[in-house]
């Protein structure tokens, strides 16, 4: 085999180590001591860490960028604020104007109050008619009552005249049976002699009075009973004729009622809509909810129209409490913990970081973990809520809403060899469960 130039080089090189015991010592111990070094670094502790991306919001949904909408549709008239203006609660950012036929008259509220007063006023006579038809209602009990009482009176004559003329009927007839039998005894006395002819007609004729009188009182009886069915025919008739008149009053009664309480209705039904065209009124000026700077204007110029529920602007809250919004893998996910201690990196503040070892880390923020979702999100990571740790180093209040921000969630400390194993195996990391207590973070 040929020997190039460059083997003889290498070869040399060995050579000369050879012939230099100082040289190749050195090299031996100095192996040595990287060797130890290694050794020791593998045995060192390490901190376990999640590392996830986030960025800055607000721990309450009030404190986040608000866009501030129309509740009606209409006409900008007049713009008060321009973007990046300082807004209190209450200030006037637009004013707008109706844009639908319905709401276009100026007078729409005292129309609108005019038919209520109206309505009303038709209400209250109702409320006097039926008055008034009870008032009727009680005279006809009273009449009713009176007339009853009458009827039953007259039938009660009438009924005594009846057995009157019963008791008379029979003594006319007993008077008309003696006077019978005394004109046939003196008959038989004028055949013997004994009587007069005289005083036999005399029997005859007060036989023929008993007779006459007898029939007079059957008439009369006969005229009583008629006048005692009249008279009950009567009292029927009064009781049908008021029970008539009754239902009558009673149906207008029940009618004016009716009526009353559809008016009532409408009433209430006008004074809803007043109620509405008066807020609906307070809607054409657009007010701040709360203290915040105007960031963005969706909508511009004088004239333009915007429908119900259309962004006009957005208000970024002045007085906000941050927080980090941060995602974790779903492995992860069972290792993170209410209250954990996370560390931060944010966008723009130099850092020197040494994951393993958080206590000579420079430049980094605390955090609690505040909150975490139950379900994943769009990404399919869980999303976590960090908030600043109470009594730590506070965040800087240069910080705004949308700041990128790294996070460390501290897990357990390990051995550097094993956490080099785990790595190399795509094992998850291990948890501790905190036995100290923490405090939680204050709203």
């Amino acid at each position: 085999m040929a020997v190039t130039p460059n083997m003889k080089i290498r070869f040399e090189s060995e050579q000369l180590l050879k012939d230099s015991p100082w040289t190749q010592k050195r090299i031996s111990k100095l192996m040595l001591w990287l060797l130890l070094l290694f050794l020791v670094f593998m045995f060192l502790p390490w901190t376990q860490n999640i590392q996830t991306q986030g960025s800055v919001t607000t721990l309450l949904p009030n404190q986040r960028p608000q866009e501030i909408q129309s509740i009606i549709g209409g006409r900008i008239e007049n713009w008060y604020v321009t973007e990046g203006d300082y807004v209190r609660k209450g200030d006037t950012i637009v004013r707008i104007s109706e844009v639908k036929e319905n709401y276009l008259d100026p007078k729409l509220l005292e129309q609108t109050e005019k038919q209520i007063r109206a309505k009303e006023s038709s209400v209250s006579s109702y409320t006097s008619k039926i008055e008034a038809i009870n008032r009727q209602i009680s005279q006809l009990e009273l009449n009713q009552d009176l007339t009853l009482k009458q009827a039953k009176n007259k039938v009660s004559q009438e009924q005594l005249k009846v057995s009157s003329e019963v008791a008379e009927l029979e003594a006319a007839k007993t008077s008309e049976q003696i006077a019978k039998q005394q004109f046939s005894r003196d008959s038989g006395l004028q055949k013997q002699g004994i009587k007069s002819p005289f005083d036999v007609e005399n029997r005859r004729v007060k036989w023929q009075e008993t007779v006459a009188k007898r029939i007079s009182v059957e008439n009369k009886l006969l005229t009583a009973k008629a006048s005692l069915e009249n008279a009950r025919y009567e009292l029927r008739n009064i009781a049908a004729e008021y029970g008539e008149k009754m239902a009558k009053t009673e149906s207008d009664r029940f009618s004016a009622i009716s009526n009353q309480m559809e008016t009532e209705a409408e009433v209430s039904k006008l004074r809803n809509q007043f109620s509405n065209y008066t807020i609906r009124s307070g809607f054409y000026t657009i007010l701040a909810p709360q203290d915040g700077y105007v960031t963005k204007t969706l909508a511009s110029g004088i004239g333009e129209t915007i429908k119900e529920g259309e962004p006009i602007c957005t208000v970024m809250p002045s007085a906000v409490h941050l927080a980090v919004e941060m995602y974790v893998d779903p492995m992860d996910m069972p290792l993170v913990k209410k209250g954990q201690h996370v560390n931060f990196v944010f966008d723009g503040w130099p850092t020197i970081v040494f994951s393993g070892w958080p206590n000579y880390t420079y430049g980094t923020f605390p955090g609690r973990v505040f909150a975490i979702d139950n379900t994943p999100s769009n990404n399919g990571k869980y999303r976590l809520l960090v908030a600043p740790e109470v009594g730590a180093k506070s965040w800087p209040s240069q910080l705004r809403v949308g700041t990128g921000s790294h996070g460390y969630l501290l897990l357990n400390r390990v051995r550097v060899w094993y956490e080099i194993w785990r790595q190399l195996n795509g094992f998850p990391p291990d948890y501790y469960k905190q036995h100290s207590t923490t405090e939680k973070p204050k709203k």
